[in-house]
């Protein structure tokens, strides 16, 4: 059992019951956050910025919806599923907007490469752990 998994299965609202997919998503998110601000930080090394513009603006945006939805999904007291379900649903469209403008530059800077991959993943677990959350 990871950390997260350990540490989401003892909330006493828990009780040892987590949502697999739902967890998976909090790990993608924390992980995308940090990969998407450093891609907009290489973004803006590079000599033609003027270019990557949208890219540096959907990697900061994708960034800070990655973390709010990581947190909101993460917090287990007083859980408001509504609220979690609209995180996870901006968090999954600000990574398709994201990876599919890093795409247009993925050839050329593996930074982009590298963050579109990430947040295809992200995007593909916000959306699985939506429709868990939707089953139960």
């Amino acid at each position: 059992m990871h950390e997260l998994q350990q540490m989401i299965a003892a909330h006493p609202d828990v009780k040892s019951s987590t949502n697999d997919a739902l967890i998976t998503c909090i790990e993608e998110c924390f992980a995308c956050a940090p990969v998407c601000i450093s891609c907009a930080d290489a973004c803006l090394r590079e000599e033609m910025v003027a270019n990557l513009r949208q890219c540096i603006r959907l990697n900061l945006d994708c960034a800070d919806l990655c973390l709010a939805a990581g947190k909101l999904a993460t917090r287990r007291t007083g859980t408001d599923e509504a609220l979690i379900i609209l995180a996870l649903q901006a968090c999954a469209q600000a990574c398709m907007l994201c990876a599919d403008e890093c795409e247009r530059h993925a050839e050329e800077h593996e930074h982009c490469r590298i963050c579109a991959e990430h947040c295809r993943r992200c995007e593909q677990a916000c959306l699985e752990a939506e429709r868990s959350i939707r089953v139960h």
